[in-house]
C-alpha cells in the first residue's frame, strides 16, 4: 500500500530509529489516509485551495497543512514550513483538527487508538515537515515521494 511506502520514506527521513519509523508510519498512514479510498470528505478538504505556503493540489502535504490552518493552528503549521523554531501542538488539538473518519482510519492502519494516533501526529508532525521544507516553502511540482527521497539525499 502506498500508506506503508510513504511511511517508510518519512520513517527514514526523520532518523531510520525506532522513534523515527513509527513516526514516519503514522504520518504515511495520515497522508494515505487524505488522498486514499473512502476518504473523500478529507481529500477534499485537504487539497480544496492553495494556501500561503503554496498550492495543495496534488500535495497531500500542502493540504494537510491548510486543514490544520483552517483548525486554528496556522501559526504553528507555518513555523513548521518556516526556518525558524517549530511550534509544539498536542493530540487534542491534532484531533480536532483532523476529521474523525480520517483519524479512525490512521489508528486502524497502525493499530493504535485515535487518541494514541494524534499524539504521534503531533509528536512526529512537525519534525516531518520542517525536514521537508528545508527552503521555507512548500516544494512545487513534484510528488510527496519525490520530495522525500531529494530530501534524504
Amino acid at each position: 500500500m502506498a500508506g506503508n511506502d510513504l511511511g517508510g520514506l518519512l520513517g527514514s527521513l526523520l532518523g531510520g530509529g525506532q522513534g523515527g519509523s513509527s513516526g514516519g508510519n503514522i504520518l504515511g498512514a495520515l497522508l494515505g489516509a487524505l488522498t486514499g479510498n473512502g476518504q473523500s470528505g478529507a481529500a477534499g478538504a485537504a487539497g480544496a485551495t492553495g494556501g500561503a505556503g503554496g498550492g495543495a493540489a496534488g500535495n497531500p502535504l500542502g493540504g494537510l497543512l491548510e486543514m490544520l490552518a483552517r483548525s486554528g493552528l496556522a501559526e504553528q503549521a507555518q513555523s513548521w514550513v518556516g526556518t525558524g523554531q517549530n511550534q509544539q501542538v498536542s493530540g487534542g488539538q491534532i484531533a480536532e483538527a483532523l476529521p474523525n473518519d480520517t483519524l479512525d482510519k490512521v489508528a486502524r492502519d497502525t493499530g493504535v487508538t485515535p487518541q494514541q494516533a494524534a499524539d504521534q501526529i503531533a509528536r512526529s508532525l512537525p519534525q516531518a515537515v520542517d525536514k521537508l521544507t528545508p527552503s521555507g516553502q512548500l516544494p512545487q511540482g513534484a510528488s510527496l515521494e519525490e520530495i522525500i527521497r531529494q530530501q534524504r539525499i
